[in-house]
């Protein structure tokens, strides 16, 4: 008889694998080691598309019959930024004043952790009475094309039909528990390159600086309230997450400007509709100042 899984260790070994979006290192393999021991089909679920990275997804299950509870989740983390303002490295998975402190530690491999815990400890109960499943996926913080839809489309393909599904990310408030989410809000990615002409500074007439222009787009996409919210979801907002140009030289204008931004939306709006707003901004500004831009809009979905 297998050995319950605890969940500490399994969340600190999931940690310790530096699965920054698109890497898996490792990390499914730890969760496939963990399950298969308590009876847990699994499977590999890898998905492909033309100019997004290869993604590796993982699909478990225990029990042929129906319904089919499954937890969501995924594997993969956003970069941690600069490790050394971090009280311990991001992935030492250590614990500081009874937390568990790591890259992944509330984003959402603890969540994933407590899942397969739970499961195991459980699935002897089900007599055949029904199925566990887990969905695991590698891209979701990225733009989410090879993970979820793909694989639930394939699952559906194949005649498995989830009942029902818990999501393990991190949406408690004030206390754990506090606050459940019914569905997921939308999620949309600007990617801008404002042009001009390279020039010195010391003769502007003769160059084209992009980067006010790209400041005024940035200013007329930020100032809107998109909406107020609804009963199930937050008001949609815009984030502008970085802008970059590149320049090294205090007396060179440069020949482009570049930024991007990111919308998390709610069901009274739509990525397409979206695009359009954004894409009408650019345009008036640059009809008023001049120049060029490309945008390059991707969506991980809408709400």
């Amino acid at each position: 008889m297998a050995h319950p899984i605890d969940a500490l260790a399994l969340a600190q070994d999931l940690i310790r694998c530096p699965s920054v979006t698109p890497a898996d290192a490792g990390a499914l393999g730890v969760l496939e080691g963990a399950l298969k021991p308590h009876g847990f089909t699994c499977e590999r679920m890898p998905f492909s598309e033309a100019g997004t990275p290869d993604i590796d997804n993982l699909y478990a299950r225990i029990g042929t019959t129906g319904p089919l509870l499954c937890f969501a989740g995924h594997t993969d983390v956003v970069p941690p930024g600069d490790t050394k303002a971090w009280s311990v490295d991001p992935f030492s998975a250590a614990i500081e004043d009874g937390f568990l402190v790591g890259r992944g530690a509330a984003d959402m491999k603890s969540a994933i952790a407590a899942f397969a815990a739970a499961a195991a400890d459980f699935a002897p109960r089900l007599n055949g009475r029904g199925s566990i499943g887990l969905i695991i996926t590698g891209d979701e913080e990225g733009i989410s094309i090879n993970g979820t839809v793909k694989m639930m489309q394939a699952l559906k393909d194949r005649g498995e039909q989830v009942s029902h599904c818990v999501v393990g990310e991190p949406t408690s408030q004030r206390r754990l528990g506090d606050t459940l989410k019914i569905g997921r809000r939308g999620s949309c990615t600007g990617r801008l390159r404002v042009l001009g002409a390279q020039g010195h500074v010391a003769y502007p007439h003769k160059a084209d600086n992009p980067i006010p222009k790209l400041v005024a787009i940035l200013a007329a996409l930020t100032g809107r309230r998109l909406d107020q919210g609804t009963p199930h979801f937050e008001p949609s907002n815009l984030e502008v997450t970085t802008v970059d140009v590149g320049n090294t030289a205090t007396n060179v204008i440069p020949a482009e400007a570049r930024a991007v931004f990111n919308i998390r939306h709610n069901d009274l709006q739509t990525s397409a509709d979206l695009e359009r707003w954004a894409r009408s901004v650019c345009d008036a500004v640059i009809a008023a100042q001049g120049g060029a831009y490309e945008l390059e809009w991707t969506t991980g979905g809408d709400c």
